[in-house]
């Protein structure tokens, strides 16, 4: 499908490629990878042929149909779906051929043209562009404002809509989910897994490329670098080949060990509920793939405060909105030390409401907002980065902030966001937007908050990056509240999720899989639900009937897995809170008197014994959320 020969490729003096080579083959879903300049959206533009190459050569079949995902949207008069239909360059042209037929009164041309908008379903078409654009999180009365009255962010999802509209072989996508919010990806991802042709993406969200890609194509050192699955598989291989190499060993345990106390650390006071072994599994991933990320650029805290109130923030019979509008009513939410909280809930449910409130830039409307005397928030929002002093280098912004520093610490903690030498003096203006999130992160790092709320905090940011900042939350020893649609962030940072969606903001007691069933059935409930065409739309009563037999016989396959996951729960929390007054009974000392001998070994060996139950019911939990686990993605 797309083959690349010696490929030599220049932007400046020196090459992004040397002599490098690839083959992908139709129907691949690959995802392009590498740090950031290494020259991911100059292959794109290489194949779009906006770049020539150096040396080498490349090719695609001659009759390959190429859409891609534009970066820039000019402020247009015309109509959201209208821009949208505007991707499908056949459509338009049939249409002006058939009004100059029409103007010429041209029978037999008029004949021919209607049966080649037939051919291309040409009748379906303002149908899918609704659907799209439904999907991507329009509401109905948004598709006949113009474009020109949409922000930046939406204006990225009209176009990214318009290339999922256009006819093609070869699909090209540069960060398709940077201005999407959780329920749009999802959308997104199942969009392109039934996509047809060829699809080329740049990501930094592991988890949708971990969902979408069946290959990688990893660019270092000048070479690409082909890899079958998804990213946790090429991490995991990656990981073994540098874990081989002698000269980085001490720097790879330093970081396994690290990984490995916070781990040891949460395990010691994790409970047995679905959400904590669900951080449990991915925490234990992140301990294998460490090895990967040794060469990370990136490596940071965030350091507390030195003094910290109990609660930080509380909520009481809060009712949220603007003006007279209410959004959110009797909300309560209290956030201590150590609390971790990941916000779910549909588009406009109220989410940005919240944040906006628990920072206090919004009034309650009703209720109490109590915030602690020792409380220092640390808020990230994407407008903080248009709040940054474009004139201004990193170094300014953090002498600014604590003007009693020494340059060298300042120098030392932006070296952990990776500027470093002359970038660390230079202003901010021709920074790219990640450079930009990167040195919002590290004020509000360098303000040492025991309180972060973050909403979208990696919009922008690299795989490193997100990689790094994921590491840094584990480790932070205040309350978290993180608005995200990187889902490899929020299971690996919170501890429990709140949903907000119908005016309450209540505890979400499933995991990222169960929220995402809980949206297609609200988006049911609500009339929402966006069918594929090849699907249930044309499903007939004999298949409905059959696919709702199949679907009873899979929830009867599952109940017994998901009963004795259940039984493994309640037996796990039984013997937890039987080892506790077990210690309690060890902490005596009168029990290790002479004795007492017979006693003391009687309550060793119940120890011992509920200590090996315990692991035993551990690893079969594992075990059978796999099976689950593997058996749903399965069925999607």
């Amino acid at each position: 499908m797309l083959k690349f020969e010696s490929l030599t490729l220049r932007r400046g003096p020196e090459p992004l490629l040397s002599e490098a080579s690839a083959l992908i083959h139709s129907g691949q879903r690959v995802a392009v990878i590498g740090a950031n300049g290494a020259g991911k959206t100059s292959l794109f533009k290489l194949i779009l042929g906006e770049l020539s190459v150096d040396a080498g050569d490349w090719s695609l079949p001659g009759n390959c149909r190429l859409a891609h995902m534009a970066q820039e949207v000019e402020a247009s008069e015309r109509s959201a779906l209208d821009y949208v239909l505007d991707g499908h360059a056949p459509l338009r042209k049939l249409e002006e051929e058939l009004i100059e037929a029409e103007q010429k009164s041209d029978d037999g041309r008029l004949a021919h043209i209607h049966g080649e908008l037939e051919a291309i379903h040409a009748y379906q078409a303002p149908a899918q562009a609704e659907k799209l654009l439904h999907g991507l999180g329009f509401s109905q009365d948004e598709l006949v404002r113009p474009v020109s009255a949409f922000s930046g962010g939406w204006r990225i999802r009209l176009n990214l809509a318009r290339a999922l509209m256009s006819p093609s072989d070869l699909l090209l996508l540069d960060e398709p989910t940077n201005h999407l919010d959780l329920d749009a990806m999802l959308w997104l991802e199942q969009w392109l897994k039934r996509y047809q042709g060829t699809i080329l993406l740049i990501s930094h969200d592991r988890d949708f490329i971990d969902a979408v890609a069946t290959n990688i194509l990893h660019i270092e050192g000048k070479k690409l670098h082909q890899y079958v699955g998804g990213y946790s598989q090429f991490e995991r291989l990656r990981a073994e080949k540098l874990a081989q190499q002698q000269a980085m060993f001490e720097k790879q345990q330093q970081r396994k060990e690290e990984i490995e106390r916070f781990v040891s650390r949460f395990k010691a006071k994790a409970s047995k509920a679905k959400q904590a072994q669900s951080r449990l599994k991915e925490l234990s991933r992140m301990e294998e793939i460490a090895p990967a990320h040794i060469d990370s650029p990136f490596h940071f805290e965030f350091p507390v405060a030195d003094k910290m109130s109990s609660p930080l923030l509380n909520l009481q019979g809060a009712k949220l909105g603007y003006g007279e509008h209410a959004i959110l009513r009797d909300v309560s939410l209290s956030l201590l030390p150590g609390t971790r909280i990941g916000l779910l809930g549909p588009n406009g449910a109220g989410k940005s409401t919240l944040v906006k409130t628990l920072v206090g830039d919004l009034p309650l409307l009703q209720g109490e907002r109590t915030c602690g005397e020792h409380a220092y928030i640390g808020y990230f929002a994407q407008h903080q980065l248009e709040a940054l002093d474009m004139q201004a280098s990193p170094f300014t912004h953090l002498q600014r902030a604590r003007p009693k520093a020494s340059d060298q610490e300042i120098r030392n903690f932006l070296g952990g966001f990776d500027f470093k030498g002359d970038q660390a003096l230079e202003g901010i203006a021709r920074f790219s937007g990640g450079e930009k999130a990167r040195l919002a992160l590290a004020l509000i790092a360098w303000h040492k908050p025991n309180l972060l709320i973050l909403d979208e905090p990696t919009n922008h940011l690299d795989l490193e990056m997100r990689h790094a900042l994921t590491v840094a939350l584990q480790a932070f020893e205040g309350a978290v509240v993180l608005v995200s649609h990187d889902r490899h962030l929020l299971k690996n940072t919170v501890d429990a999720f709140y949903l907000v969606a119908e005016g309450l903001v209540e505890p979400f007691k499933g995991d990222l899989g169960d929220y995402h069933q809980w949206l297609q059935d609200f988006q049911a409930r609500s009339g929402q639900t966006e069918k594929d065409e090849s699907d249930t739309n044309n499903e007939s009563a004999q298949g409905r009937k059959e696919r709702k037999r199949l679907e009873a016989e899979r929830r009867k396959q599952l109940a017994p897995l998901k009963k004795e996951l259940a039984n493994l729960e309640q037996n796990a929390a039984r013997w937890e809170q039987e080892l506790a007054a077990l210690d309690d009974k060890l902490a005596d000392t009168e029990l290790y008197a002479a004795e007492n001998k017979e006693r003391l070994n009687a309550l060793l060996q119940q120890q011992a014994q509920l200590k090996q139950d315990l692991a035993k019911s551990e690893e079969r939990w594992f075990e059978l959320s796999e099976q689950l686990e593997s058996m749903e993605q399965f069925d999607n």
